[in-house]
């Protein structure tokens, strides 16, 4: 069985999707939400880039072609978007997920100040 054949895989990706689909429709506007919105916002791109840590993950563990193929798709686009090619993905996750946790922080800040 390929790798994209697996249910819970088809499963993640379409929720993945899903989650990248809501959270691009509401970036432009997160500034001008109110502060449980963008507490909702930061929580779901937090649930959104553990989801992309953990297909990650297994597409690292996978020897199926397909797979192999998509990791390497991953790490040319983050190449190109000025990473450098023998970048360690985790780290980028971990930045990430530090980025969220400011995101969150500058959320209390602000409801403080009003």
């Amino acid at each position: 069985m390929s790798f994209f054949d697996s249910e819970v895989v088809r499963s993640e990706m379409t929720e993945i999707s899903e989650m990248q689909e809501e959270i691009y429709h509401n970036v432009f506007r997160f500034f001008k939400m109110s502060r449980e919105d963008k507490i909702k916002h930061v929580d779901l791109l937090q649930k959104l880039l553990n989801k992309q840590q953990v297909l990650y993950t297994r597409l690292s563990l996978s020897d199926d072609p397909e797979a192999k193929a998509m990791k390497q798709k991953i790490s040319e686009s983050a190449t190109m978007m000025g990473l450098d090619e023998n970048v360690d993905m985790n780290i980028i996750f971990g930045n990430m997920s530090k980025l969220i946790d400011v995101m969150r922080e500058q959320i209390d800040k602000n409801d403080l100040k009003d």
